[in-house]
């Protein structure tokens, strides 16, 4: 009878990881794991403009929940590998995935705007199946929220934000803009968002 090993170790730092231990998160998946997560960034495709973007991403692949289970893929994890070893894995499928992705998109695209009410209604379909995440520009005015865009250190978060609500473009028109999968860009939309409202948190802070 063969008896597989299994890591009790690693299968206790997933329960945290999955509990949102914020010591853990910190100490294993931004520090321990960053040789790792720097390897694969520095040898793949990601669509990521930088490493910490890259573990942001993975963190939200591996640990948000499912929309049709409600959990996440880190609880499939049985510690019958290291963590190390299983997040390997889920990187290297997101790279492949992100790479499959990219090469099926069209080279060069014309936006087109003369749908307007349609794209809209087909983002407010989108919104039900991924959840609003939407920014409320309604007390801000143009020259301040551009302030606050500048200050975004990720450019590429602050590109979204500016087409999405500067130039009013549709959830669709900015993921083909920048060239992303809609799965992709509402996962960099929240990313975005948080950074852009961390910024503008700060500056209310100082006024």
């Amino acid at each position: 009878m063969i008896v597989k090993k299994i890591f009790t170790q690693d299968l206790q730092i997933a329960k945290s990881l999955i509990n949102k231990d914020e010591m853990v998160t910190r100490k294993y998946f931004y520090q321990q794991c960053y040789p790792l997560f720097k390897s694969i960034y520095d040898n793949y495709y990601t669509d990521c403009a930088n490493c910490k973007e890259f573990i942001d991403e993975i963190y939200i692949v591996v640990l948000a929940p499912s929309k049709a289970t409600g959990k996440c893929q880190m609880e499939n994890f049985r510690g019958e590998s290291t963590l190390t070893s299983w997040l390997k894995t889920a990187c290297l499928f997101y790279c492949y995935k992100q790479f499959e992705t990219k090469e099926k998109m069209p080279k060069h695209e014309q936006i087109s705007h003369s749908n307007l009410k349609e794209n809209d209604d087909e983002s407010d379909r989108t919104d039900s199946i991924y959840g609003s995440i939407e920014i409320d520009f309604s007390n801000l005015n143009r020259q301040d929220a551009l302030t606050i865009i500048k200050q975004m250190p990720n450019k590429r978060y602050s590109e979204l934000i500016r087409l999405r609500y500067l130039e009013l473009k549709t959830n669709e028109e900015t993921a083909k803009e920048l060239g992303m999968s809609m799965e992709n860009y509402y996962n960099k939309h929240k990313l975005a968002k948080e950074q852009y409202e961390r910024i503008f948190r700060k500056e209310v802070g100082h006024a």
